[in-house]
């Protein structure tokens, strides 16, 4: 069974012919290898096959180095792919120049082997834990869209809310990392809702006591799917299960916990959630308006939800309705 269609690709730009041959020679029994011996070469040998990595000459006729990395950069399909600098230039301004242009590392000639297979092999090692995480997460988005699907129909609710716990978390002055490892954990929120049974989740009225009690069971179900992951994704996507149907004043549920009890990543959820589900239609609603919702918001504010949010999420309901209409079901 032939495996070298997995090795990783490596595109190779230089002028000059024996440095391509040299790079053969260093890389070649590692990694499928493409070669361009310029700029235009290059360009367009990256419309057909996008590679994961590519070592750039700086000195090079018609287009040196730096245009080439502009270009590169540029373009939306290939701005990822990781560029490495070979040149004999060494002045410090050229190798600032080229970090400033986006590359990755700066490696000189006369080249050393050792060193271009120990750096190839620590950038292609990057590249390929970011497109583990960018799997992991998408792979946590799509299972909340599968729960998502039995109750509405349409992913449309879990990228509103996400997106709305962000902009709260934001203007709360929660840090962008955090604020973005909260909108990919939202979507997590409601998965449980696997857990119950289609002829309580889809009735199309009010819920007996008894149905609400057992449709109150998807916290917990959610939180038992998402426990004890080693991942900070899938641990903030297991507290936003059990907490986002609590309430400020402790009368939610599964646990009764109140106030700042609550984490601050479960309240901010609990308010886009409420938001985005009565401004939506559901099997036993119509959608509410904005203006009734926010009334409503507003009057649960001390009650159901923490105050200093509720007041930020009206300052920032302009963000708001953009994400809302951006994002409207069909």
């Amino acid at each position: 069974m032939d495996f070298s269609t997995d090795r990783p690709r490596i595109l190779i730009i230089d002028d000059e012919p024996a440095n391509l041959k040299v790079m053969r020679e260093v890389l070649g029994n590692q990694y499928r290898m493409s070669f361009a011996k310029s700029g235009e070469a290059a360009l367009a040998l990256l419309e057909k096959d996008l590679p994961q990595l590519i070592l750039l000459d700086i000195m090079m006729p018609d287009m040196n180095g730096f245009d080439v990395c502009q270009r590169i950069k540029n373009n939306a399909n290939t701005s990822h792919i990781p560029i490495i600098f070979v040149t004999a230039l060494e002045d410090e301004s050229d190798e600032f120049k080229g970090f400033e242009l986006g590359a990755v590392d700066y490696i000189t000639k006369p080249i050393s082997p050792a060193i271009v297979r120990a750096r190839v092999k620590t950038h292609l090692s990057l590249v390929q834990a970011e497109q583990l995480k960018q799997a992991h997460v998408d792979l946590v988005q799509r299972l909340g869209r599968a729960a998502e699907y039995k109750d509405t129909d349409t992913g449309e609710h879990i990228i509103r809310m996400s997106q709305y716990s962000k902009v709260l978390a934001l203007a709360l002055g929660m840090p962008e990392h955090l604020a973005e490892l909260l909108r990919q954990a939202a979507p997590m929120h409601d998965v449980g809702k696997i857990g119950i049974p289609d002829a309580i989740l889809l009735k199309p009225g009010r819920l007996t006591g008894e149905e609400f009690e057992y449709m109150k069971k998807h916290a917990a179900i959610g939180a038992q799917i998402l426990a004890n992951s080693p991942s900070p994704l899938l641990q903030l996507a297991h507290k936003l299960a059990i907490e986002h149907h609590e309430k400020w004043d402790g009368s939610g549920y599964p646990n009764g916990i109140r106030g700042e009890d609550i984490s601050i990543e479960g309240r901010i959820v609990a308010v886009a959630d409420v938001f985005d589900a009565l401004t939506s239609k559901r099997p036993y609603k119509e959608a509410w308006s904005v203006e009734k919702t926010v009334l409503h918001m507003q009057a649960q504010s001390g009650s159901h939800f923490d105050p200093t949010l509720i007041e930020l999420f009206i300052s920032k309901l302009d963000d708001i309705l953009v994400i809302k209409h951006a994002n409207q079901g069909h």
